[in-house]
């Protein structure tokens, strides 16, 4: 469009003749338009976002410690970018994958997997992503269903920052997954505009939801019931037959891709969807009853309790009173099921179960805490209210304002451990220590928390075996004809102390195994045992005789007047505490002049085993070099790993594990 003064002389213009405006002001437009209208609620919902994603993301790879679920649903996206396949090892229909498929689109187009070297801090900060997500849905939800702009960020933060909420969203669960897009089915669901497309996107949010994970399912009643209630008469039939023939087609992809690899139903060698789905609903092992104290349910729920009792409590009394509550009915009615049944009899409750209420349990407090206010604000302007209702809002509001003094040094002090702690520091340290001393060509039984670490360090894909595929897994087990004796070592976390106990071959492999390195305490502690295939027995013997033979060489060694040692040592060297090959070293360094050895120390996780790391030194003015090269001519058996000369002398390191019989 030319201006004005482009026009040719003889072009007229009405003098009153509307002005267009130019192009970038006409695209500005509807932007300035939109922020007006939505500034006020952006100015409460941003801060709320950077809080949920601060509180998510600080310090996450330090807290919890990563846990063996982290590492599986890690490992299948890891398998989907790198391998091209549905999983790291053979997928059984255990969940659907699209769950992990989009941990995997995450941090394919992120780059997360590089920017980590522990490949479940990737997977963690997905789980950010989708937490951040999921909070802005709750948030336009909660004002969806008219809660104050107040209300909807009580909403929100409660559902972002309290400590249950923080420790399951941190960890890498597919319901972290699932959760945004459940919100948004209920959110699409509430359409009143274009409803034809808002119940269709209903559906189809659901249905991911649900392939996320299957759990979902329970809230199909729920969401339905909220879709009936408020479809417009005049269209009902015809939105809710396409939201249904579309939830339906989503559903049967599912079921295609098993008939698709042959694998729908049951036969001879092969997985199937029809028995990963009876393991899921019928024979999967109950979880025990809430009043047996050594059971599973009560283990689950003693967590969840320790974590954030006031959240809990609160957000199943606003179930119960927002059953009365018509704007909120349907999801109160949804809570209050989903409460009865975790209790259902010979059940199984998954630890994670609580991520699919936790947005809806803060949703509910927001909107009861809403109506009690709206509720007193009527009774003081002299509007119409029922006595019941004045007094079951006083009521209310009394109970949150003592739940708001209780949470403030709950939450500061579990918050605090979020932030501060080092949980996961243990499961670095036996990483650490496994890539500087297990040869990389040994079998390992591992927690699939660090499966894809060990394998990006440069073991063998079928050499580190997670240890629940040992005895599940045909491909695993045609591998290891010999069961646990064909592995060489076994790292034990709290998932293989808890759950190993299943197997079999498990159980053997800890039960014929030593711990050569041992790193934290408590439920952190993780070990590294080395198997002893000939049986527990046979390495008693063995290790009661290698005891015997360093002792009476370490006494040999204590006498000789080249070597100038302290008491400490002198006594190390008796109790046969010093590595064997150490032990022939000194004794040929002392017989070619006078040397002393510093009084030795373990190294980080071995405070039991043989001291492997000695700083020598020489007393006859001989070289670190003349050193070196004595140690250099004794061949590869007895040479240390590592010679590091100092200002004095040389530190000497030795590889862990000596062979047995060294000494005779």
């Amino acid at each position: 469009m030319t201006s004005i003064l482009d026009r040719p002389a003889d072009t007229t213009v009405a003098p009153d003749a509307p002005i267009r405006p130019r192009p970038a002001e006409a695209d500005r437009a509807p932007r300035v338009s939109w922020l007006r209208r939505h500034g006020a609620s952006l100015l409460w919902l941003l801060p709320v976002l950077a809080v949920a994603a601060v509180v998510q993301s600080l310090n996450m790879a330090g807290s919890p410690q990563r846990i063996d679920d982290e590492g599986t649903y890690v490992a299948q996206a890891w398998a989907v970018q790198n391998l091209g396949e549905l999983a790291h090892y053979t997928y059984w229909y255990d969940h659907p994958p699209v769950g992990w498929l989009q941990i995997s689109a995450y941090t394919a187009l992120t780059g997360a997997f590089s920017r980590y070297s522990i490949a479940v801090l990737a997977g963690r900060e997905a789980m950010v992503f989708f937490t951040v997500v999921a909070v802005a849905l709750l948030w336009v939800l909660a004002r969806r269903i008219g809660l104050s702009r107040v209300a909807a960020s009580v909403a929100a933060l409660v559902f972002a920052v309290s400590p249950l909420a923080v420790q399951f969203h941190r960890t890498v669960y597919l319901d972290n997954v699932a959760t945004p897009w459940l919100l948004a089915a209920f959110l699409f669901a509430l359409s009143r505009r274009h409803q034809l497309a808002g119940y269709a996107a209903a559906s189809a949010s659901f249905g991911i939801a649900v392939l996320s994970k299957e759990t979902y399912l329970l809230a199909l009643p729920f969401l339905a019931w909220v879709m009936i209630r408020g479809a417009d008469r005049s269209t009902r039939r015809y939105t809710l037959s396409i939201a249904s023939a579309l939830l339906v087609l989503i559903g049967l992809s599912y079921i295609a891709l098993a008939g698709v690899k042959g694998e729908l139903l049951p036969g001879a060698g092969r997985v199937s969807l029809l028995e990963g789905i009876t393991f899921q609903l019928g024979t999967r092992e109950s979880s025990g009853s809430i009043l047996d104290t050594g059971s599973l349910f009560f283990a689950t729920v003693s967590q969840w309790w320790q974590l954030d009792m006031v959240v809990i409590v609160l957000g199943a009394a606003a179930s119960v009173v927002g059953v009365f509550l018509t704007r909120v009915r349907p999801i109160a009615v949804m809570m209050v099921f989903l409460i009865a049944f975790m209790f259902r009899p010979g059940g199984y409750l998954p630890v994670p179960y609580v991520i699919m209420m936790l947005p809806f349990a803060a949703l509910l407090i927001a909107a009861v805490s809403d109506s009690a206010v709206r509720s007193l604000r009527a009774r003081r302007e002299s509007r119409l209210g029922t006595a019941a209702g004045r007094s079951g809002a006083v009521v209310w509001v009394a109970v949150t304002a003592v739940a708001a003094v209780a949470i403030v040094p709950l939450w500061t002090t579990q918050l605090r451990g979020f932030f501060l702690a080092d949980l996961d520091a243990p499961m670095r340290d036996a990483q650490g220590w496994i890539s500087d001393n297990v040869p990389k060509d040994s079998r390992l039984l591992v927690d699939d928390a660090m499966w894809v670490d060990l394998v990006d360090d440069g073991f063998a894909r079928d050499n580190v075996i997670w240890f629940y595929k040992l005895d599940t897994d045909g491909a695993v087990r045609a591998q290891s004809p010999n069961g646990w004796r064909d592995s060489d070592f076994i790292v034990t976390t709290e998932s293989v102390r808890t759950s190993g106990g299943s197997s079999e071959g498990i159980r053997q492999a800890l039960d014929n195994s030593t711990v050569v390195a041992s790193f934290g305490s408590g439920d952190q502690e993780v070990d590294v045992r080395r198997i002893d295939t000939d049986g527990a027995a046979q390495a008693a013997t063995d290790a009661d005789a290698d005891a015997a033979a360093r002792s009476q060489v370490g006494r040999e060694l204590a006498q000789n007047p080249s070597l100038q040692v302290s008491d400490v040592f002198r006594q190390a060297l008796s109790d046969g505490r010093v590595d064997p090959r150490a032990m022939i070293v000194l004794g040929q360094l002392a017989a070619a002049g006078p040397i002393s050895v510093a009084d030795p120390a373990s190294l980080p996780g071995e405070s039991e085993g043989l001291f492997r790391q000695l700083e020598i030194i020489p007393a006859d003015g001989r070289s670190v070099d003349d050193l070196a090269a004595v140690v250099d001519g004794l061949g590869s058996t007895y040479a240390p790993v590592g010679a590091d000369p100092t200002d004095d002398g040389l530190i000497a390191t030795w590889s862990a594990l000596p062979p047995s019989g060294l000494l005779g």
